[in-house]
């Protein structure tokens, strides 16, 4: 969608996605996947792979921001842990897409849902 075909209700759509994005992620740690990618899907009509992919996009900047915020303002970042997580997440991530562009998108939204709903309830009986 580039700049200049973009309609200002969408920008404001789009700067609504990010604000939700950074809060929740500064929150919980989340955003992308709870957040960008149905949104991107609901008000602008994104296909599965496309939102997924421009979120993660998104995300390399909020991450960033949002660890140097946690570690460098409040001192909650452990950074040997999560390198270790980092490392092996780049296979994750790399499988991950791989199995999503193989599966028909239908799979891509019903498999985002069901996780969506199993951790809702995680989270309400824990």
């Amino acid at each position: 969608m580039p700049a200049a075909a973009t309609p200002d209700h969408a920008i404001w759509k789009l700067a609504a996605i990010g604000t939700l994005a950074g809060v929740f992620s500064g929150l919980f740690g989340v955003g992308g996947g709870t957040i960008i990618v149905p949104l991107l899907i609901f008000w602008f009509a994104y296909g599965e792979r496309l939102a997924t992919g421009t979120s993660l996009a998104a995300i390399v900047l909020i991450g960033l921001l949002g660890t140097i915020a946690q570690g460098g303002i409040y001192g909650n970042v452990h950074v040997l842990t999560g390198l270790l997580l980092a490392i092996p997440a780049i296979a994750g991530v790399l499988l991950g897409t791989a199995i999503q562009q193989r599966i028909p998108q239908r799979a891509v939204s019903y498999l985002f849902a069901l996780l969506l709903v199993a951790i809702a309830v995680e989270l309400i009986l824990s």
